[in-house]
């Protein structure tokens, strides 16, 4: 057996060990950690029915208790007029009305038919002030519940709790569709029951229970839920770290066929080859105003398209590019093809940005600078449409040098972009010391909108830190209406993703912009696949 062969059948060996021993281990911390947090968040959902049954008892004693304050204890036309003004004050009440010492309705608000039946139980000698009571009637699991106010001669105000104030639904998504809740009074009387025929089908599936009690009332809320639930949570997780155990696996034994078989020039010289060929191309990703559903401009990418038609992602090579130093003229000829492909476009319409990505070492020295000046100087690009990104993901070597390479790009009329905000090196000290004029919200923010209370308010944070510096706002890799809708919520106004579009080539990326011109959409979701058509 050869030298070559060994060492690879000794690295598949050693890899495989690497793969599989790592995953047995996530998978024990996950699974734990799974159970940990649908447990909290098992115990936070009890705890907001316990709070909201709470208000809502504490809203009904509060009206009968100035109603009686008031006077207001009699079936008189004007005592039912107050009735009805404290409903209009008291979002979890539905009716307000009388009973006699049996319990029977003497009068109601709003007005119905009186049927005889005794709505509360006989009033006796010592019973308290405050009575709460269930009727059979309700609204998705949850029943009406009568709090009771006794007054001098035996009768009694009550008020009934609408039965939808406390039919919510606070879970997480993971817990949404599984879990059981039950909300009682004085230990047996239930009030409310949610979620009863999710469980079927995980009986010999172990339970996880939460339970907890009011201080106030004698109320309980407890939920329970299939242990198979909390999996749900890193289910994603999970299949990460296998692809991720597979994949240095993978990487481990293409390194080491890649030492045993190929020259180590080879790689090198595959790549000035292909700079000098031109090969790499920009593509164009949309950024769309999602107030008004018009185009703002795009993101220019770049991408390696081989002799033979394949496209090639930045991510197989853009380290070795940066690495090596060939970035540098890899961007001279994007910036190149950009003016050709694009100047007609933005000369027509002068309030487009034309975005183009920086690596660190564009901001070491001038280059830089005279690079744009020489590519769009005297262009029908004006230095006004460019924008320059710059990201956080690698530290800039000096920060004194970046920002007066920065201030001479703003000084030309280029504005400067931060990407993948709060995701590097650099944080609020970029935005502090460079000057920077655009914040680009990252995708990894942007994916969990609305269903992580955390990255809704780091985006709320810094709309508030781009509005009070006077910076644009971009968010990045948005991919579904409801981020949309969030997004313009927040007060975000402009957004690239694959909602609008991919990167497109030159030639697709202008028919957009033609058709976008045109007939301007409701948010410039356009089919890019159908424009070639």
């Amino acid at each position: 057996m050869s030298r070559r062969y060994a060492l690879f059948l000794r690295s598949l060996a050693i890899a495989l060990v690497l793969a599989i021993a790592p995953l047995v281990a996530a998978n024990f911390v996950l699974n734990r950690f799974a159970e940990s947090q649908a447990r909290a968040e098992m115990a936070a959902i009890a705890k907001r029915y316990i709070a909201r049954s709470e208000k809502a008892i504490d809203e009904a004693v509060q009206t009968l208790q100035m109603l009686h304050r008031d006077g207001a204890t009699t079936c008189a036309n004007a005592d039912r007029a107050r009735f009805r003004n404290a409903l209009a004050d008291a979002p979890f009440l539905q009716k307000i009305g009388l009973v006699d010492h049996a319990g029977i309705r003497m009068c109601i608000v709003p007005d119905q038919a009186m049927s005889g039946e005794a709505v509360l139980p006989v009033l006796r000698s010592d019973a308290p002030l405050v009575g709460i009571g269930m009727l059979t009637s309700g609204f998705e699991g949850a029943r009406i519940a009568l709090v009771s106010w006794r007054l001098e001669n035996g009768i009694r105000l009550f008020a009934e709790i609408a039965p939808a104030s406390i039919a919510i639904d606070p879970g997480a998504d993971f817990l949404r569709s599984f879990r059981h809740v039950e909300l009682t009074l004085g230990g047996n009387v239930l009030w409310l029951s949610s979620g009863e025929a999710v469980l079927e089908g995980f009986e010999a599936d172990r339970p996880m229970t939460e339970a907890v009690s009011s201080e106030k009332y004698p109320l309980s809320a407890v939920v329970t839920a299939p242990s198979s639930a909390a999996s749900h949570l890193v289910r994603d997780l999970k299949v990460i770290s296998a692809i991720a155990s597979a994949g240095f696996a993978i990487l481990f034994v293409m390194g080491v066929v890649w030492i045993s078989w190929k020259p180590d020039s080879e790689a090198e010289d595959e790549f000035v080859q292909a700079i000098r060929n031109s090969e790499f191309i920009p593509y164009y990703q949309p950024v769309m105003d999602i107030e008004t559903g018009r185009l703002r401009g795009c993101e220019v990418l770049i991408r390696w398209l081989r002799p033979d038609g394949t496209i090639i992602s930045p991510g197989q090579f853009m380290t070795f590019a940066e690495t090596s130093g060939h970035i540098f003229e890899m961007t001279r000829q994007i910036m190149r093809k950009t003016r050709s492909e694009m100047e007609d476009l933005y000369h027509d319409n002068p309030d487009y940005k034309l975005s183009i990505n920086l690596f660190a070492g564009h901001f070491d020295d001038r280059q830089i600078i005279d690079d744009i000046v020489e590519i769009y100087g005297g262009s029908k690009i004006a230095y006004q449409q460019i924008v320059v990104e710059v990201t956080e993901r690698q530290p800039l070597a000096n920060m004194d040098v970046a920002r007066k390479i920065i201030a001479e790009l703003q000084a030309l009329g280029v504005r400067v972009a931060l990407d993948d905000v709060g995701t590097g090196h650099g944080g609020l000290a970029y935005l502090q010391r460079l000057g920077i004029d655009i914040i680009k919200i990252d995708k990894m923010f942007i994916d969990y909108l609305g269903t992580d209370d955390n990255s809704t308010t780091i985006v709320d944070t810094l709309v508030e830190l781009a509005d009070n510096l006077g910076m644009g706002i971009i968010a990045e890799g948005v991919e579904n209406m409801e981020q949309i809708e969030r997004l313009r919520a927040l007060g975000v106004s402009a957004a690239q993703g694959f909602v609008f579009a991919p990167a497109l080539p030159a030639k697709l990326f202008l028919e957009l912009a033609q058709a976008l011109s045109a007939k301007p959409h409701d948010i410039g979701v356009v089919q890019a696949d159908k424009l070639a058509s």
